[in-house]
């Protein structure tokens, strides 16, 4: 059990924060991109096609900027993804960094300071604070965010893309094919808005999914778990709920964050006036409640009390909710011009923290793609590498949720209580050898994704996440390889000195990849015997090669460009 919730769970207590609200009143009838959805998948993604240089705006339901602090857990690999855009220091600064996490609630925690990274922490930060941080980026790339519009309908026209390169692969935009969005505005009044995409990021219901005809084919909810942040609790008795299986999770303070002097210890203390506890459980007595039905303060108090022998003070909650287990995952994230991301394209119980995370990860995914696409440079199948790269990231992720929420759900239940409490114990074990904690740590925090390459005899580097190495580059003022990625380009790192690269390069690719001869690199058995890395936009290895011979490394450049860059300029 974590401490965020998918996208079924239901809001029944709400609050005032200072998160800005954001409020466009009409839309623009004709973009490249339309991303519907400004929940933190949504307004990633429209930050990502801007930096890649596509008209896109973003229709949200809502007429208000998210106030409920809902999910709260940003893994390595998501901070990672900040780092590569700049923005990592204004994520840290509003969160607080916890070091271990957990798979299914064992006692021995996945240990995420031990993984090959500089970000090896959770990241306590509720929702509406990363989606005000995300909408301020989306802000500053000129990406309109218009509320108060529903989707109702759309349609494609016979032209859909296929996935095929629409350009000559050398860059320059066509116009062939539109889909057509039917929105309801905020005073009622229907219209309809047209562009070359539209990108479902609209949730576990989603209005888009639904219209392009695409299936979501799953379980229903079976269990339920409930939420509350309170602004009051017990600090005592809080100690002896955890002990019980109680997920307890201090949030940042309210209206303000504290100053950076009074947050030594990494956060605001548990208790503490002006800040806020989360308390997550699962009441045996009340899993089978239906999460639409409404939760009180008094039935949380009783709940506690039952698990734990103490309402642990709670008083004051700001939200309260229930969230259950439904497992879905969208047959296909791409029908036509149609594409789905974050909860729109999976939904699953809520268990080590995983959708706010995915959602983000599907959209650097598919940010650079799609632009490509637009832009007229993509190389053949580039767009459809979104659904064979993601959708099976989608299928781990349910998978393991729903392996989490067995574990938990056996101990609930009287019949299978001692054996699961012998599994349990078991797991617990297990996960205290070092490499199967690393292992599974790699999988829950995303630090392990690896794409699969298209080559048989490709390098055993290409598919993952590019290290972030310290390093020396000529011509560049950066100081470590995530430092090369906030223009969300390719990066072309060259280890051995050709003297012909950068011109080589400028010429035929220059407005798609940055090269660069680096001088010093931070040594790495995984690095030995590497000549040059080719990094996709999105952080993970398009190429490498240890290829010693400059000609033939030559020609395999070359063909790694045209694949993964498109077509040279024509000289």
């Amino acid at each position: 059990m974590d401490a965020a919730i998918d996208g079924n769970a239901h809001v029944h207590v709400n609050t005032d924060t200072d998160v800005d609200v954001d409020v466009d009143v009409d839309v623009d009838v004709d973009v490249d991109v339309i991303v519907v959805g400004a929940g933190p998948t949504g307004l990633m993604l429209g930050a990502e096609l801007a930096l890649g240089g596509v008209r896109v705006q973003i229709l949200e339901r809502r007429t208000e900027a998210q106030r409920q602090s809902r999910a709260l857990t940003l893994h390595p690999r998501s901070v990672e993804l900040m780092d590569q855009r700049g923005l990592v220091e204004r994520f840290l600064a509003r969160g607080r960094a916890v070091p271990g996490w957990h798979f299914a609630g064992l006692d021995t925690r996945l240990d995420f300071s031990a993984l090959d990274t500089r970000h090896g922490y959770t990241l306590f930060l509720a929702q509406a604070r990363t989606e005000q941080l995300l909408a301020e980026r989306a802000h500053a790339l000129d990406v309109p965010i218009r509320r108060g519009y529903e989707v109702v309908g759309l349609r494609q026209d016979d032209g859909s893309d296929s996935g095929r390169g629409s350009g000559d692969g050398r860059g320059g935009r066509t116009d062939a094919g539109r889909v057509e969005v039917d929105v309801r505005g905020p005073g009622g009044d229907l219209r309809t808005v047209r562009a070359r995409y539209v990108v479902g990021c609209d949730g576990g219901r989603s209005a888009v999914r639904r219209a392009a005809g695409i299936e979501f084919p799953g379980t229903d909810e079976t269990l339920t778990g409930a939420l509350g942040d309170f602004a009051v609790v017990d600090p005592a008795a809080l100690d002896r709920a955890r002990a019980h299986g109680v997920l307890i999770a201090p949030l940042e303070p309210e209206p303000e964050p504290e100053p950076e002097d009074e947050r030594t210890d990494g956060g605001p203390a548990e208790g503490r006036p002006g800040g806020l506890t989360r308390i997550v459980l699962v009441d045996p007595r009340r899993m089978r409640t239906p999460a639409a039905e409404p939760l009180t303060l008094e039935e949380f108090r009783t709940s506690l009390a039952d698990i734990c022998g103490t309402d642990c003070g709670v008083a004051q909650p700001r939200w309260l909710s229930r969230f259950g287990n439904a497992t879905r995952l969208a047959a296909r994230y791409r029908a036509g011009r149609v594409l789905l991301a974050g909860d729109a394209a999976h939904i699953h119980f809520p268990a080590a923290g995983q959708g706010l995370n995915t959602g983000l990860q599907d959209a650097m995914n598919l940010g650079w793609k799609l632009a490509a696409e637009i832009n007229g440079w993509a190389p053949p199948g580039l767009l459809d590498s979104y659904h064979a790269e993601r959708h099976p990231i989608g299928q781990a992720v349910t998978e393991n949720t729903e392996v989490q929420t067995l574990l938990m759900e056996l101990t609930l239940l009287p019949p299978y209580q001692r054996p699961a409490a012998a599994l349990r114990k078991l797991l617990t074990e297990l996960l205290g050898i070092e490499e199967v904690n690393r292992r599974l740590a790699g999988r829950i925090s995303a630090l392990d994704t690896a794409y699969p390459p298209t080559a048989a005899d490709a390098d055993p580097l290409v598919g993952r996440r590019m290290p972030d190495v310290a390093l020396t580059a000529a011509d560049s003022t950066a100081g470590r390889a995530h430092e090369l990625l906030p223009p969300g380009r390719f990066v072309l790192l060259d280890l051995a000195g050709d003297e012909e690269l950068r011109r080589t390069v400028t010429t035929g690719w220059g407005p798609r990849v940055t090269a660069l001869t680096v001088t010093r690199h931070e040594h790495r058995t995984d690095l030995d015997g590497v000549r040059e890395i080719l990094i996709r936009p999105d952080g993970h290895i398009a190429w490498a090669t240890r290829t010693p011979a400059l000609p033939a490394r030559r020609i395999e450049r070359h063909r790694a460009l045209t694949d993964w860059a498109g077509r040279p300029a024509r000289r």
